[in-house]
C-alpha cells in the first residue's frame, strides 16, 4: 500500500509520525548529528541523540527546533526528509501529504518555515494546524460541539492552552516553557545547591523518575551522577523529589498564570462549560507526578491527564488529515 497521508508532531525534544491506517510508526527525539566541517548529516533520531553531550570537536549534535519552532531551517529539512522517507518505507512513487502541527503562538515567518521545509523535504502539499487544536481531537474531545472544552498541551519546548468550541479557538495562550526548561531548571538547581554538574541526559531522568509538580508525602529519591564543581572530580550524590519539585517552581508558576489568563478571557457561558467537564492535559511533560493535582488547586478546575497524552497530537493530525473537509477551518495554512 502506498503511503499518501503523513500526520507529523513536529516537536522541540521528540518527533512523531502519524500514517492513517497504520497509527503511529515513528517516535524519535528530534536530533541531528552533523560532521563539524562540511554540516554533512551523520546521524538523525534516537541515534543521534546518544550523542549528546558525548562528541568530539569533528561532530555536532543539534536540536534544529528551540521552543517549538524551527531554529535552524537546514538542519530542519534534512531532518524532515529524513522522516518522511523512512514514514515511505521506500515507496516514492507518490508525494505524501503532510499535515505539520505547530504551537499556538507560532508568528507567521514561523509557519511559511515548516511549509517550506515540508514542500523541501518531499511532500506533495503541506498543510500546519495549532497543537491545542489536534491534541484536542486525538484526546477525543468532541471540538465541533457548541460547548467550551480546554485543552492543555505541554511539550518539550512550548506549553499551550486553549478553549475550544464549534472547530475553533475561543481563547488560547501559548508560553515557551516545557520539558526542556524543567530539566534546565533542575540542572540549575543541582549545581547551586550541592555545586555537582550534571548533562541534560541525567536532569531528564531524574525528573521522570522521582520528579512532582507537588510535594510528596512519602518523598522519592535517587542517585545521581556528574562532576564535582570543587574538586572537578565524579561525584555520585543521592537527592529526593523535594529537589526537583524546588528546581521547577518558576516553570510550573508560569504555566499555571497563563493557564488562569485563557481562563480570564473566556466568555462566561464556555467557562461555566469548562468547569463542568474539566480541563484536559496531554503532551509528554503532563505525565509530570501530581501535575493534573497541582493546575487543579491553582484554577478551581477539575484536571484530567489524557490516555496516551504523547500521543494526542500526532494522532490528532492523521484525523484531521483523514478528514480534511471537517476540520479545514482550523487548518492554518496550505501549499
Amino acid at each position: 500500500m502506498f503511503v499518501k497521508k503523513i500526520g507529523i508532531d513536529l516537536g522541540t525534544t521528540s518527533v512523531l509520525v502519524y500514517v492513517p491506517k497504520r497509527g503511529v510508526i515513528i517516535n524519535e527525539p528530534s536530533v541531528v548529528a552533523l560532521s563539524a566541517g562540511d554540516k554533512k548529516v551523520l546521524a538523525v533520531g534516537k541515534e543521534a541523540k546518544e550523542m549528546i553531550g558525548r562528541t568530539p570537536d569533528t561532530i555536532i549534535a543539534a536540536r534544529p527546533l528551540k521552543d517549538g519552532v524551527i531554529a535552524d531551517y537546514k538542519i530542519t529539512e534534512a531532518m524532515l526528509k529524513y522522516f518522511i522517507h523512512k514514514a515511505l518505507s521506500g515507496f516514492h512513487l507518490f508525494r505524501p501529504e503532510v499535515m505539520v502541527a505547530v504551537p499556538g503562538g507560532i508568528t507567521s515567518v514561523e509557519r511559511r518555515a515548516v511549509i517550506d521545509a515540508a514542500m523541501s523535504a518531499g511532500a506533495r502539499a503541506a498543510y500546519i494546524i495549532k497543537e491545542p487544536v489536534v491534541a484536542a481531537i486525538g484526546a477525543d474531545i468532541p471540538i465541533a460541539n457548541a460547548s467550551g472544552h480546554m485543552i492543555i498541551d505541554i511539550g518539550g519546548g512550548t506549553a499551550e492552552m486553549a478553549v475550544i468550541s464549534l472547530g475553533g479557538i475561543v481563547s488560547s495562550d501559548s508560553v515557551r516553557v516545557g520539558g526542556n526548561k524543567f530539566d534546565a531548571a533542575i540542572s540549575e538547581f543541582i549545581r547551586r545547591k550541592y555545586n555537582l554538574a550534571i548533562g541534560e541526559h541525567t536532569a531528564e531522568n531524574i525528573k521522570i523518575e522521582i520528579g512532582s509538580a507537588m510535594y510528596l508525602e512519602n518523598k522519592l529519591a535517587a542517585d545521581i551522577k556528574g562532576r564535582d564543581m570543587v574538586t572537578g572530580l565524579p561525584k555520585i550524590l543521592r537527592i529526593t523529589s523535594d529537589d526537583i519539585t524546588d528546581a521547577i517552581q518558576e516553570e510550573l508558576r508560569v504555566i499555571a498564570d497563563a493557564i488562569k489568563e485563557v481562563l480570564r478571557r473566556t466568555p462566561p457561558e464556555l467557562c461555566a462549560d469548562v468547569m463542568d467537564r474539566g480541563m484536559m492535559l496531554s503532551g509528554g511533560t503532563s505525565q509530570l507526578r501530581n501535575l493534573d493535582r497541582l493546575i487543579a488547586e491553582a484554577t478551581g478546575v477539575p484536571t484530567y491527564v489524557a490516555d496516551d497524552p504523547v500521543l494526542c497530537v500526532v494522532k490528532g493530525t492523521g484525523i484531521a488529515l483523514e478528514n480534511l473537509d471537517s476540520y479545514k477551518r482550523s487548518i492554518l495554512a496550505t501549499k
